[in-house]
């Protein structure tokens, strides 16, 4: 269903019901009550304490305390995942997010707070195959490893290359899925649809083959490197406006009552 289409369904349904078009949501009933324009307030210790042992998270800035956009990722995985940006990452690649997960049972069953690292552009089909595991290896190998070299284009300095590598060119990074035994297990794929007003007038909908990768920290933590191949399909409505990139984003769990959304 297109964007427009989604909201003349929208408006029918609110008009059956006696409602004002004009006042209906199309953000309505997300977990944690959250919809666009919330409040979002974060307790940042599990992220500075996770920062200070090399991790690539970014510390909130002083401009992402409201939530610009939300969406529903719809996978091949029981339950639900939603992500509420407080930044779109649309003009600079720079994602922040939280990502929840529904459990089947309707339960908030983990938290990610989340941060894009890099965005690159598969440029022949073998990278975009690759990207996609759709030739049973690249994305869902067992193992990703991070060389301190792909890092140097954004913006990291020499001090936090060093915490975060040591001594070492790489990090590695273990899938969080599947037989953890498995030299590869088949990503996650299915279609994410971002809202970005109350109406659900403007966003966009893509499909996304997705694996989460994971690693510990010195303090027995986790860091999450989740690596998703995006291939859009429309934005605000627009079936033209087509592209494929695949988003590397550094992710830490927090606690719930660490968040506060109102």
């Amino acid at each position: 269903m297109g964007w427009s289409n989604a909201f003349d369904y929208l408006r029918g349904v609110a008009a059956k019901r006696g409602a004002d078009p004009s006042e209906a949501r199309a953000d309505a009933d997300l977990p944690l009550g959250a919809r666009i324009g919330s409040l979002f307030t974060l307790q940042q210790s599990p992220l500075i304490r996770a920062n200070a042992e090399g991790s690539l998270i970014r510390l909130p800035l002083p401009g992402e305390t409201r939530i610009q956009a939300v969406s529903q990722i719809r996978l091949n995985l029981a339950g639900g995942l939603y992500r509420y940006y407080l930044s779109k990452g649309d003009l600079d690649a720079r994602e922040t997010f939280l990502q929840v997960y529904q459990n089947a049972k309707g339960e908030v069953a983990e938290l990610m707070y989340c941060t894009q690292l890099a965005r690159v552009i598969p440029e022949t089909v073998e990278d975009q195959e690759a990207y996609m595991g759709v030739s049973g290896a690249g994305l869902g190998d067992r193992s990703y490893t991070l060389w301190r070299n792909q890092l140097d284009d954004y913006g990291l300095d020499q001090a936090d290359l060093d915490l975060i590598f040591g001594q070492h060119e790489g990090v590695d990074f273990w899938r969080d899925a599947g037989d953890s035994q498995a030299e590869f297990v088949v990503p996650f794929s299915g279609t994410e649809t971002r809202i970005d007003d109350a109406a659900g007038r403007n966003g966009l909908r893509q499909e996304m083959y997705f694996m989460p990768y994971v690693r510990k920290l010195p303090s027995g933590g986790s860091e999450y490197l989740l690596i998703t191949t995006e291939v859009i399909s429309s934005v605000n409505g627009d079936n033209s406006k087509r592209g494929i990139h695949v988003d590397f984003v550094i992710g830490i769990p927090v606690e719930q009552e660490r968040i506060v959304i109102q």
